[in-house]
């Protein structure tokens, strides 16, 4: 059964005159009653039934027609939604972003973007950054907020901002009221810190080896604030991004002064895959408003 059968009998159905029904598709009408007949046989029995010059629906076609009226509804509904999607103004961006982007960085993008495009839907991923990364690869998602770690080369990246990551030790700390330090003045202090395979891990684990010293991790996690909770209640120091929901009055975050402890954060697409013009909208405004 091909598609063009089905708006043909749709058609006729209502013209209820093969004639008039092949003027109104712009097509002969021996055309319009081989595809008809061409339709019947391939479902095996009759749709019409003759009254003088005019036919009419049997029973069967009555049922058809229910079935090819839905068929058509639902085809111009999905045109209609594609169509709203490659819409810039009502389209929809999926985005994905590292779990400590979620506090401070992504609200205020959605926020900002969001007052110039009110209408634009906008689908959040928050994962670790090999995850986001396999999702963009994969097509779930359009565009991503990480930390450059990869060489893959169908991924494209471009630097966004330096984030920096504190020292934070508890406020009852001997180190609580200095401005900055240097890392290895926690070298012999117990370290809480991010699962492996996580990038906060991969960095704080350089930044540590750069100061000379191994670190001795006595907490694991997954989340900052559950690892800043667990400062706080002075089970021992981490390297961590600032967010609004830790504790100021539990938690001292101090400047590291060396190494230089902070991470780039950038957006990636993959290369060569098609954008739609929402989800392009969306990464030139990114760049544009927070590139430094």
């Amino acid at each position: 059964m091909e598609w063009q059968q089905i708006e043909y009998f749709q058609m006729v159905a209502y013209m209820q005159h093969m004639t008039k029904a092949a003027e109104a598709l712009s097509i002969s009408q021996p055309a319009l009653s081989r595809s008809i007949a061409r339709l019947e046989d391939e479902l095996g029995v009759s749709l019409f039934e003759r009254q003088g010059r005019n036919i009419i629906l049997n029973r069967y076609g009555e049922l058809f027609l229910k079935r090819a009226n839905r068929i058509l509804k639902e085809f111009e509904e999905a045109k209609q939604e594609i169509q709203d999607l490659l819409d810039p103004e009502y389209g929809e961006v999926s985005l994905g972003f590292l779990a400590t982007l979620g506090v401070n960085m992504i609200p205020d993008i959605i926020r900002e973007f969001q007052h110039h495009h009110p209408n634009t839907r906008i689908k959040l991923y928050q994962n670790s950054n090999i995850s986001l990364l396999k999702q963009l690869e994969s097509g779930e998602i359009d565009l991503c907020l990480v930390h450059r770690s990869f060489n893959e080369p169908h991924i494209e990246w471009i630097k966004l901002w330096n984030e920096e990551l504190f020292l934070m030790v508890p406020a009852s700390h001997r180190l609580a009221a200095y401005d900055s330090v240097t890392l290895d003045a926690i070298k012999n202090e117990p370290f809480i810190m991010m699962k492996e395979g996580f990038e906060l891990r991969k960095i704080a684990d350089r930044l540590c080896r750069e100061a000379g010293f191994a670190p001795r991790i006595t907490f694991e996690g997954e989340e900052v604030t559950t690892l800043a909770g667990l400062v706080a209640a002075g089970l021992g120091v981490a390297l961590l991004p600032d967010q609004k929901d830790i504790d100021s009055s539990k938690v001292a975050k101090l400047h590291v002064r060396w190494p230089s402890c902070e991470r780039q954060i950038g957006l990636s697409w993959y290369e060569g895959r098609y954008l739609s013009p929402t989800s392009a909208q969306f990464k030139e405004f990114v760049i544009k408003h927070y590139k430094r």
